[in-house]
Parts: C-alpha cells; sequence; structure tokens
C-alpha cells in the first residue's frame, strides 16, 4: 500500500497521506512520494487546486520517532550523517510547495504535531476541524524544528508567540491556532471534508495562473526590499494583463456578470 494516495477530479489533486496506523507520520516512503507528486502537479495545468490531508483520525503527527530509535545507537559521527540527509530529504517537498503556481490547502482533523505543523504551514491556506490539534513538539523529543517551520512559524504568529509554540511544546486547539493566524478556517468536525471540497473548489474554478503569482509574490515580500516588491507588483500585473482570465475579468465587470475563468 503507497504511503500517499493520490486523487484527480474537478481540477482539483487531492494527496492523501496512507498511515492511518502512525498517524500519517512522515516516513522515507512518503516524503519521496511527495515530492515526486508535487513535481509532476506542478507541471500539471488540468489542476488547479491541491488539497493535503491525513487518511483516519489525524492529518499528521511528525516523523517517524520510532524508526529514530536505532539510528540513535550510532556514533555521533554517523548520527549527524544520517540525520543532515533526513532533513535535506524534506526540502525538495517544501521548495515544491512554496513554487506551487496553484493554491494547496491543509485539511486537518485530529493531531498535528512536529512535522505535521510544519507541513499545514507550508500549505497556503489551512482548514481544520473543531478537534483538531496542533503542537510543535520537536522539545519534547529533545530536538529543534525542521520542515520549514522555523521559516513559517515567526512569520504566521510573530517571533515571541513562536517562541512560546517551540520552546513549551504546548498543545493548543484549533480555534486558538486561528486567534494567532497559523490556520484560515475551522468547522464542525462532521463537515470538515465537505468545506474543504467547497473551498478547494472555488479555488479550482478562479484565476490559477493569478494565484500562481500572487503566491509568488506574497511570498517573495517575506524578503524582498520596498522597491524590488513594487517592481515585481508591476512585473507580475502586466504578466496576467496579457492573459485570457484577465480580459474574462475585465469583460466580465463591465458587462456585469460572474467571470467564468479558465485558469489561463
Amino acid at each position: 500500500m503507497a504511503d500517499l494516495e493520490v486523487n484527480y477530479k474537478d481540477g482539483i489533486a487531492t494527496l492523501t497521506m496512507n498511515r492511518p496506523e502512525a498517524r500519517n507520520a512522515l516516513s522515507m516512503q512518503m516524503r519521496s512520494e511527495l515530492a515526486d507528486v508535487l513535481h509532476d502537479i506542478e507541471q500539471d495545468s488540468s489542476v488547479r487546486c491541491v488539497v493535503l490531508k491525513g487518511a483516519g483520525d489525524h492529518f499528521m503527527a511528525g516523523g517517524d520517532v520510532k524508526g529514530m530509535g536505532e539510528s540513535i545507537k550510532k556514533t555521533p559521527e554517523e548520527i549527524r550523517k544520517e540525520f543532515i540527509l533526513r532533513i535535506h530529504d524534506l526540502h525538495p517537498i517544501m521548495f515544491a510547495m512554496r513554487r506551487m503556481p496553484k493554491p494547496i490547502i491543509a485539511s486537518c482533523r485530529g493531531a498535528a504535531a512536529g512535522a505535521g505543523v510544519s507541513m499545514a504551514l507550508a500549505c497556503d491556506l489551512v482548514i481544520a476541524s473543531e478537534e483538531a490539534f496542533f503542537t510543535l513538539a520537536y522539545c519534547k523529543i529533545g530536538t529543534s524544528p525542521d520542515g520549514s517551520s522555523s521559516f513559517h512559524l515567526p512569520r504566521a504568529v510573530g517571533i515571541k508567540k513562536a517562541m512560546e509554540i517551540a520552546l513549551l511544546g504546548d498543545r493548543f486547539s484549533a480555534q486558538e491556532a486561528k486567534d494567532i493566524g497559523m490556520i484560515n478556517f475551522v468547522v464542525p468536525s462532521e463537515l470538515l471534508a465537505e468545506e474543504t471540497t467547497i473551498l478547494a473548489t472555488r479555488l479550482a474554478a478562479g484565476p490559477t495562473h493569478v494565484y500562481g503569482n500572487t503566491k509568488a509574490l506574497f511570498y517573495r515580500s517575506l524578503e524582498s526590499e520596498f522597491e524590488s516588491q513594487l517592481q515585481a507588483e508591476a512585473e507580475y500585473f502586466a504578466d496576467c494583463a496579457c492573459r485570457a482570465d484577465f480580459k474574462e475579468g475585465v469583460t466580465a465587470f463591465i458587462e456585469k456578470r460572474q467571470a467564468s475563468f479558465t485558469g489561463t
């Protein structure tokens, strides 16, 4: 059985992390499958929105800590080499998610712990069920964060709150996560699948190329100077203006009707 299930429907690619018996802990196989699938989706113009979720009752309960049990028996030199490689194995996933020219939604129920938090933060939007909970938890096993959470978390919640979350490793609710700006939406547990589909369908019907440009603009703004950011705004706007969806959007506005975007 694959550690990642992929389903394509109506312009939406749904990626299901499929290790429910381990709360979808991130195995080496899952890492490889995620990296490959994300690369394929990036190049697939028929996909206009991506949903990432976990099988069963949880989103993802972090890395495969049980699998680390054998690793800690090695020499410090061997441990260092192994974990440098392990962490770098995550990076193609994070780069692909950041680069993805279409929206990515994390749909969370149950636990999002450790790398599960990192993975949710790397998505563009996060919707969670009321009973979902979050914990960065790396400090609980005696290590610092990975999976790009040290980049995304301070930018989402501020440095002081990020320090609190990382240094204490406490568990907090979906509503608390929404209140501090870590996630976007909280819905009743029984409606999570339905509300995720509604959100994904809305995005899949939107101006996909525009979403890609918007993602690129917003993410580069985290490190850009003011002048270079404004120049990028001009270039991306002009790029959008040359495309079919801009013509459709302007025409629909003038004709006072709903625009019908093709993503081009």
